[in-house]
């Protein structure tokens, strides 16, 4: 084999190792849970904004046969992915990292561990903030008439949806300070436009989340606020060095200065 071919079987065997650990350590999660609390007590602990909501004494319903036994099962591994999650970023930074230069890892690092932090604080503010407000208010329309049994099967697809809209919204400031540190935009320009991005937020509300006040206000103001955000942290990113803003201060420096400088630095 030649060198190239042997540095490409090198790194997929890499890759397969990574993905391994992966896996395993998302089967450790999932066989904790399982064990303690239980996949019953960790769908109702997903449910539980659901059933707050309900009339009293309803409960939810599982229409298929298998479905009391899968959806928990659905439930217990979503929650083990996102508990693992950390260790799979790791494991995807630790095989992109070799190939990176300095100045990208040193602001690689930093936007892994924000992207999760995000993700999951999407999916928190999902779970403890705009389910029990928007369940409410479906059920205060809810007709005396009927009583509402939703379907759990039909009830994990929704909370997976929104999950997703939630963490993904909530990358926006990662998303921002990319582009700004790749110089494919100036930070005047996400200034312009920020009037652009409110209407587009408002557009992605309305499409991804259900069709109520409540949610779509739920995910396009916080969006905006992590736009304004994003900003923030890209100026703080990209700010200039020391001699460049004592040189827009005070004019360029002298020759001794720079002198001076460079035995510093």
């Amino acid at each position: 084999m030649s060198q190239q071919e042997t540095s490409f079987v090198s790194h997929l065997v890499e890759l397969r190792d990574r993905v391994l650990r992966s896996v395993v350590a998302m089967g450790i999660v999932f066989a904790v849970l399982c064990l303690y609390p239980g996949p019953g007590a960790v769908y109702d602990l997903l449910a539980q904004p659901l059933t707050e909501a309900l009339p009293e004494g309803t409960k939810m319903v599982a229409i298929g046969v298998i479905t009391p036994f899968m959806v928990p099962i659905k439930v217990t591994m979503l929650i083990a992915f996102v508990l693992s999650l950390p260790v799979i970023l790791y494991q995807l930074w630790s095989f992109v990292a070799p190939g990176l230069y300095a100045h990208e890892k040193r602001l690689g690092l930093p936007l892994v561990i924000a992207s999760t932090l995000l993700f999951m604080l999407g999916m928190a503010f999902c779970y403890f903030f705009v389910f029990g407000q928007v369940f409410k208010f479906i059920s205060s329309f809810a007709p005396k008439s009927i009583t509402p049994a939703p379907d759990i099967e039909a009830y994990l697809s929704f909370v997976m949806t929104m999950f997703m809209a939630f963490g993904v919204s909530f990358q926006v400031p990662v998303v921002l300070v990319v582009l700004v540190k790749l110089g494919m935009v100036q930070i005047e320009k996400l200034k312009e436009w920020r009037s652009y991005f409110v209407v587009i937020a408002f557009i992605i509300a309305a499409i991804v989340t259900p069709p109520d006040v409540v949610s779509q206000l739920a995910l396009a103001i916080p969006m905006c606020l992590l736009y304004e955000m994003g900003i923030l942290f890209a100026r703080m990113v990209t700010a200039p060095p020391p001699k460049k803003a004592a040189d827009d201060a005070w004019g360029p420096a002298s020759e001794d200065e720079e002198k001076k400088i460079q035995e510093h630095s």
